[in-house]
């Protein structure tokens, strides 16, 4: 990325871009390399853990295409990078609609070119911590009358108590119909002193870390019916030999898909 879209602040670390670049991405600046390199010298397996989230997004997907699911909201999409999920619905089936939101113009600006590569994709500018507002514009793309699936990867651990995280899932559970999915991967402070050090990096990008424990995460499952194997560790959930990661040293959070009762 040579020049960043108006408004955009290249010397603060931005997490979207951090990702990207733990993904090998080269959609990032120099801040945002600083600091994913500082994450990586604290704990090397972060680039793991990038790769098993993407991994599990991947057959989470794949899954919900073959069970039926033809609308799908991707809620802080990232930058994109292989293996979209539209790319992946549609190799099940070609009519599924795939809305991407993002807060950061940067994801935004990137996603507007995934429009030119086929139908039933849409790109939403749209804040997690704004629910009104954001499925106010996915209501536009989305029939919430018919089952959707939501994607909340890596976002979660984003968003703290006082926006309101659990209320706001439960709204989303209420608009959709039954029948409907959510699917989710949520960091938790398993090495207190990695954690600690973490918290402290990611204060200085464009969002601080909310970590939760696995007590805390299940929760957001309420209302829904969990697909086995449950609330696991990402790189568990229905692992497949196409997916193989190497072994990492520790995890990272928990992920889980859920149906709407």
């Amino acid at each position: 990325m040579s020049q960043p879209p108006p408004g955009v602040d290249p010397n603060t670390p931005n997490v979207a871009r951090m990702y990207d670049y733990y993904l090998g991405g080269k959609d990032n600046f120099a801040a945002d390399r600083a600091a994913a390199e500082q994450m990586t010298s604290l704990f090397p397996d972060v680039r793991a853990a990038a790769l098993e989230n993407r991994a599990f997004l991947a057959r989470t997907v794949h899954c919900l295409a073959e069970a039926g699911i033809r609308q799908i909201v991707d809620i802080g999409s990232g930058l994109p990078t292989q293996g979209n999920v539209h790319e992946i619905a549609h190799r099940v089936a070609p009519d599924c609609k795939v809305v991407y939101v993002d807060y950061d113009p940067v994801v935004v600006a990137h996603g507007q070119a995934l429009l030119s590569r086929g139908e039933n994709v849409e790109v939403v500018m749209g804040d997690f911590r704004q629910p009104d507002d954001l499925l106010a514009k996915v209501s536009q793309e989305i029939d919430f009358d018919r089952p959707v699936a939501f994607l909340l990867f890596a976002l979660l651990h984003f968003v703290h108590e006082a926006d309101k995280p659990y209320e706001i899932v439960a709204q989303m559970r209420d608009l959709s119909a039954p029948g409907s999915y959510l699917a989710l991967t949520h960091a938790t402070p398993a090495i207190p002193d990695v954690s600690e050090a973490a918290l402290e990096i990611y204060k200085k990008a464009t969002a601080a870390l909310a970590l939760r424990e696995y007590e805390e995460i299940l929760p957001f499952f309420d209302g829904y019916e969990l697909l086995d194997p449950g609330l696991v560790a990402p790189r568990d959930w229905r692992p497949d030999a196409d997916t193989y990661l190497p072994d990492t040293h520790a995890s990272v959070g928990f992920g889980g898909v859920g149906r709407k009762l």
